[in-house]
């Protein structure tokens, strides 16, 4: 395995990162088997495990699997969305008062005494970002977390919080973890350059298109895929063509639809690590046959050809609406201000 620096942290980080909402219970595994893929990634040289307070019980089927080689492991989680059905709308977000609560359960559930990369799991427009970085700058401080990180960051929210910390002598994001694969590639237009010019380790989610990039997913064919009737992007016509596309042109390479969109994340200068969110040995057997995968500059020609560099073919369920998308009020004027005259 060849690791890759994280950022500017100093900490090296295996470009496979082992993904882990569907070790949660409720995802449908059993957790001895969880411990189990996560022994046989170990084993395989992956060290990076990235896992979310909001994952159902994940943080605890970690915690337990990880006992006797913690110390081998960089270990990630997230805080700031809603555990469950939990209503209480302090027990989310991002301010000083959750972020100390929320850290303390997290190794509690992890059977750790510190968090090597603990991240902003989502946006929080009502909190000023200088109180959520005093706060994690407090948690560097106490040994508690090591690096922080933000996910679902816009480049502008990425340069703001690059500035504050900077003006205000605060620790600073040293990571960020946006969507991307061959059908999502927007992060390429704004997102990798601003992180790249600052620095910082990208962790990717998603590199399987969720599931539309394992060749399970086929227009006109029935499939297996638990989730494609949850999540409409699993449906887009438009995607579908283009999966299509992408599925001749594996063939052509004379590898796995699933090596091909994995090698592509990796071979960006920007990405540090690509999660691979499997739920089975068989999954992972899988992936890890891709390791030695290199991608030749035809075939990256052929991609862009597919997919224009800097695009998205459809949006993903799971991407981030930012309020001033998802609020009609803050983009309308009222109704008695909306005439020029």
């Amino acid at each position: 395995m060849r690791y890759r620096p994280l950022g500017r942290t100093g900490i090296q980080v295996s470009p496979y990162a082992l993904g882990t909402l569907m070790f949660a219970t409720a995802m449908g595994n059993e957790p001895g088997e969880s411990a189990r893929i996560i022994h046989r990634a170990l084993d395989a040289g992956i060290n990076f495990v990235d896992t979310a307070d909001a994952y159902g019980d994940s943080e605890d089927v970690v915690g337990r699997a990880l006992e006797g080689r913690r110390d081998g492991v960089v270990l990630a989680t997230k805080f700031s969305r809603p555990r469950g059905k939990d209503q209480d709308p302090n027990r989310r977000g991002a301010s000083r008062r959750w972020i100390v609560a929320a850290v303390e359960d997290s190794l509690r559930r992890l059977r750790t005494d510190h968090i090597d990369l603990y991240q902003l799991h989502l946006p929080d427009p009502h909190t000023d970002i200088e109180e959520t970085l005093s706060a994690l700058t407090d948690l560097i401080s106490s040994g508690k977390v090591r690096a922080i990180g933000a996910s679902h960051t816009p480049a502008s929210g990425i340069v703001e919080a690059q500035w504050v910390a900077e003006r205000r002598g605060l620790a600073r994001f040293h990571t960020e973890q946006p969507a991307y694969s061959l059908l999502n590639r927007g992060i390429e237009r704004e997102i990798l350059p601003v992180t790249q010019r600052y620095g910082m380790g990208v962790l990717v989610w998603g590199p399987l298109g969720q599931g539309l990039l394992t060749g399970r997913v086929r227009r006109g064919q029935d499939n297996t895929l638990r989730r494609a009737g949850l999540f409409q992007h699993l449906n887009d016509e438009r995607r579908l063509d283009v999966v299509e596309e992408l599925i001749l042109l594996a063939a052509e390479a004379g590898m796995p639809m699933t090596h091909l969109a994995m090698a592509f994340t990796l071979a960006h200068p920007g990405v540090t690590s690509a999660l691979m969110g499997v739920r089975t040995m068989e999954h992972l057997d899988g992936l890890l046959g891709g390791l030695d995968v290199t991608l030749t500059d035809d075939v990256l020609d052929r991609i862009d050809e597919i997919v224009p560099p800097g695009t998205d073919i459809g949006t993903l369920d799971q991407a981030y609406r930012p309020p001033a998308v998802e609020n009609p009020d803050l983009r309308r004027r009222p109704p008695a201000d909306r005439a020029a005259a």
